[in-house]
């Protein structure tokens, strides 16, 4: 059973009635956009997170990114960033683990919160094959499949999986010449272990095993782009374009199997081409909710990233983007810490709900017309409250102890609310 098939018999479930209360949306309406495969929500017959709706007609959601690495294998660190993205409005969170013990970590922050849990489970197939000291492009395809079925038995509620990057276009991607080549981490092991196998990949190969799996313990499947621009001179060439080709395909089977499925986007890409890949997407992928890793819209501020990934995201969201993978200021440069987290979240979030604005949404207006009331009545509490980081307001308002709630340092007695407040 998967919240798909249910939807397809007419079928609401608890977790479509928990959803379409919270998006104010009718439920009969919902699950049509579930049977069509327009909406997903990720919910693993396993898991224990809170339902959450991904797709058309709903708000914008955000991921946000934690894991230990070979480097840094911190579990209490990670357990903090995983309440610290809850905390501040998170509504997923991928653990992108590469360090030791994967399985006490996905325990451990799956216990911590309740939000909606992501994988990427080439890595732990990753991590075994180094185990055995063998190389990445050494890992035993049955290694793959046995970190998705032990990840599913886990609840894991969603997984990003390399299923487009075909032996056909390993080939083509060696004469695209392209800047940077291949900057997805999954999307590097799977490329190079065709390449050096000379056999096709696996995932794309088993693709009916895999879609068993998933109707099985209702995965969603977030079928990733390993192929994604990693610089601004990449976007939107051959080898990113095929490979989304190949997704549509891979979609469209998944649709007809009952599973749940979304899709994967850039990425670094320029402002003017953010709009029409958007589109391309949602025309080629059947629909499927489109999940966005900013784009980036310039290369060149590293420690801002979280900015250049929320610029983008505000336009890829506006334009048909449903999930926003949150980008941090550590973005290219180390693992975030805490207050990577926190900024990187609430970027994503200001993203969101600049798009949902744009698109119409009434509990986006709602919220921003409450904010202009709380402004207008110098009530600051209702504007720490409403705000989407409710700290850092009351901070810089503490910071100005003033005697006087209708002003704030920045304009004092001239304060134009104040001046014409009961006139206009």
């Amino acid at each position: 059973m998967t919240q798909k098939s249910e939807a397809q018999k007419g079928n609401i479930t608890p977790e479509m009635e928990y959803v379409a209360q919270k998006e104010n949306i009718d439920v009969n309406k919902l699950a049509k956009l579930i049977d069509i495969g327009k909406v997903v929500i990720p919910k693993n017959i396993n898991g224990h997170s809170k339902s959450c709706g991904i797709g058309e007609g709903l708000k914008t959601k955000v991921n946000a990114n934690i894991g230990s690495s070979s480097k840094i294998d911190d579990l209490d660190l990670e357990i903090d960033k995983a309440r610290l993205a809850q905390e501040y409005g998170a509504d997923a969170l991928m653990d992108l683990s590469t360090g030791s013990d994967l399985k006490l970590f996905r325990k451990k922050i799956m216990e911590a919160v309740d939000l909606c849990i992501g994988t990427v489970p080439i890595y732990e197939a990753g991590v075994v094959t180094l185990g055995k000291n063998k190389e990445i492009i050494d890992i035993d395809p049955d290694d793959i499949f046995k970190a998705i079925e032990n990840q599913a038995k886990e609840g894991v509620d969603f997984m990003t999986l390399h299923c487009g990057i075909t032996k056909d276009l390993v080939g083509k991607l060696k004469a695209a010449n392209r800047m940077m080549g291949i900057v997805s981490r999954g999307g590097t092991f799977m490329a190079s272990w065709i390449n050096h196998n000379d056999m096709e990949n696996p995932l794309y190969e088993n693709y009916d095993y895999l879609l068993e799996l998933s109707y099985e313990y209702d995965i969603t499947l977030s079928l990733g782009d390993g192929l994604r621009p990693g610089c601004l001179d990449d976007a939107s060439d051959i080898p990113q374009i095929q490979e989304l080709v190949n997704l549509g395909g891979l979609v469209k089977r998944a649709q007809d199997a009952n599973v749940q499925v979304m899709v994967e986007g850039p990425g670094h890409m320029p402002l003017n081409q953010i709009k029409a890949n958007m589109e391309i997407q949602k025309t080629i992928c059947h629909g499927a909710p489109f999940y966005v890793l900013g784009p980036l819209v310039t290369d060149l501020a590293p420690g801002y990233d979280h900015i250049t990934g929320a610029i983008g995201g505000a336009i890829a969201a506006t334009a048909g983007a449903s999930f926003l993978c949150y980008v941090t200021p550590a973005e290219h440069l180390s693992l975030p810490s805490l207050e990577d987290v926190k900024e990187g979240v609430v970027a994503s979030k200001i993203a969101a709900e600049a798009a949902d604005v744009a698109k119409g949404l009434p509990q986006a207006w709602e919220r921003e017309r409450a904010m202009a009331r709380a402004r207008k009545e110098f009530d600051w509490e209702a504007q720490f409250d409403l705000a989407l980081d409710k700290s850092k307001p009351r901070k810089y308002r503490d910071k100005c102890e003033l005697d006087d709630d209708e002003m704030c340092a920045m304009c004092g007695e001239y304060c134009a609310v104040k001046i014409a407040k009961g006139d206009f």
